[in-house]
């Protein structure tokens, strides 16, 4: 029996042109097939797109192992490696999916990478590290030639989660009117925690539990009168339409020094001072101090330096909204918002540093006043739709707020599920937030349970997650018949201490091995029955 000899490879798609080799590989064939007399055997239409567009045809798995908060950047970039530039820049992000840039971490990555979205400064919690990856990869996209303008082949571009709808996005804010503010912490306390209402009667939004509200804060005054002093200016230059007073106050971010102002200053100075900003601009620290550096700061680190001030608000960048977590319930409350907000102060040498929107409701903006928010629509952090499911929340500190707003919802509209609350701080006699509200709830029987960690009561510092240890047979019993579980607070810590510890419950009473237990956690996660709320 003869061998017949195969006819030789056709390229037709030569080696050089912007084509991954399995979208080559198919594209040589297909037009081979079309110069054929013989009748080839074709791909489906649906074959040849998974082959160009589709997961694998790009290095894309579809998975995303450092979507995870507490790695640092250098570790999701090292996972990133090989892959799609949208998966690259999706890991340069800080994987909160806190929805402050307007998107998801997934829908800002494919944005950016689609060229849907220019702006690459949105991640606030990112912050310059994201920032500056963000900026390296978006360089090397542009050197990139597009393959084709085909819509076969050019990548679909992600749509920004930007509505017409006034009031449910960062680019359409509305103006809410600031009601009032009480102090949540007794004397004694350490921490400085507000309960802050909004009226949105007048604005017309609502809201579901679990969503977020964005508020646009304006920086100190007395801080904006300290730079322009330094910039030897007057507040009144005229700046982008507006006095450099107003656009200083309500325009750019004066936190963390950005590498463009480090890039003015090179430019506008020399020798060892030139150098040392050219260092800062591209990333490295010089003296040892990058980290602390803000607007002010840099100022004064080159303190014979004095940029034109138009320049200088062109060098900073825009002042980006604060995301918080709502703590009401408009079911129970209709027209009104509630916050639960921790008021951030520190001082870096003898300098004291102020948190932009925490002390801008603590004490900058007067009841009455009026200013620009919008709703941040929730991605997998709500109430269960069956209003019969158990719930179990774990909210120490501030991250008692969505879960305050969670009882207060099922009380409004009647729902019968069971709910247990874990909450915790540092001493029971100051920092028992709502301490009223929580325990009327408990005497009505709407809250099954309230278990409570205090960290300073005693010699030994025990958390919230000591208490799910010390209770886990229970809180397997309630997994077990089917309830929601929920945690809402820091992600470094004390999630993934909460996390481990919910391991351990379902190795303990779940009659299982470790391995077991972390897939078993890992399944509740896929079936929305363990929602987080991070930051």
């Amino acid at each position: 029996m003869n061998q017949m000899t195969p006819p030789p490879r056709i390229e037709i798609i030569p080696p050089s042109a912007p084509f991954s080799e399995a979208q080559r590989s198919w594209l040589n064939g297909f037009f081979a097939g079309l110069l054929s007399t013989d009748g080839p055997v074709a791909l489906s239409a649906e074959q040849g797109a998974n082959l160009l567009q589709g997961s694998g045809s790009d290095g894309d798995d579809g998975e995303a192992p450092w979507h995870d908060q507490t790695m640092p950047i250098a570790e999701r970039m090292k996972l990133a490696e090989g892959r799609p530039m949208r998966r690259r820049m999706m890991a340069a992000m800080a994987q909160q999916d806190c929805g402050q840039c307007g998107y998801n971490c997934h829908d800002y990555s494919e944005a950016i990478a689609s060229k849907a979205e220019a702006r690459l400064n949105l991640c606030v919690p990112g912050g310059k590290e994201t920032a500056r990856m963000l900026k390296t990869l978006h360089e090397e996209l542009e050197k990139t030639p597009v393959a084709s303008s085909s819509p076969a082949l050019a990548p679909a571009a992600a749509s920004p989660v930007v509505t017409a709808e006034p009031g449910r996005s960062r680019d359409n804010p509305v103006a809410a009117t600031f009601l009032s503010r009480r102090l949540l912490n007794r004397p004694g306390s350490e921490k400085e925690t507000w309960h802050i209402d909004f009226d949105l009667s007048g604005c017309g939004l609502d809201y579901v539990v679990g969503d977020s509200f964005g508020i646009f804060a304006q920086n100190n005054l007395g801080h904006v009168d300290q730079i322009i002093a330094l910039l030897g200016a007057s507040h009144l230059t005229e700046v982008r339409g507006k006095t450099l007073r107003e656009a200083l106050t309500s325009d750019v971010s004066l936190a963390p020094a950005p590498d463009s102002l480090f890039e003015l200053i090179s430019f506008i100075t020399g020798g060892a001072q030139r150098e040392k900003a050219r260092a800062l601009a591209q990333g490295e620290d010089p003296d040892g101090d990058a980290a602390t550096l803000d607007v002010m700061a840099a100022l004064q680190k080159f303190s014979g330096v004095r940029p034109h001030p138009e320049a200088f608000v062109e060098a900073l960048e825009p002042l980006q909204p604060r995301l918080y977590s709502i703590s009401s319930s408009h079911n129970a409350t209709p027209g009104k918002l509630s916050l639960t907000v921790d008021c951030v102060r520190y001082v870096v040498g003898k300098r004291k540093r102020l948190g932009l929107a925490s002390t801008f409701l603590a004490e900058r903006i007067k009841p009455g006043d009026q200013l620009k928010v919008y709703v941040q629509k929730a991605h997998g952090f709500a109430l269960p739709q069956d209003a019969k499911v158990p719930i179990i929340m774990i909210g120490p500190g501030t991250g008692i707020a969505p879960f305050r707003a969670f009882l207060l919802d099922r009380k409004a509209t009647g729902a019968p599920g069971k709910n247990w609350l874990f909450f915790g701080h540092q001493r029971s006699e100051c920092d028992f937030f709502y301490s009223d509200e929580l325990n009327a709830l408990k005497t009505s029987g709407l809250l099954t349970r309230l278990s409570l960690a205090w960290s300073r009561d005693g010699d030994k510092k025990f958390y919230v997650q000591d208490r799910m240890r010390e209770v886990g047979r229970e809180l397997w019993n309630w997994l077990a018949e089917g309830a929601n579980i929920y945690v809402c607070g820091d992600a470094k810590r004390m999630a993934k201490d909460v996390e481990r510890a919910l391991v351990d419950i379902v190795a303990q009473f779940g009659a299982r091995t470790t391995d077991e237990a972390v897939l078993f956690v890992g399944e509740l996660k896929k079936k929305g029955r363990f929602q987080l709320d991070v930051y």
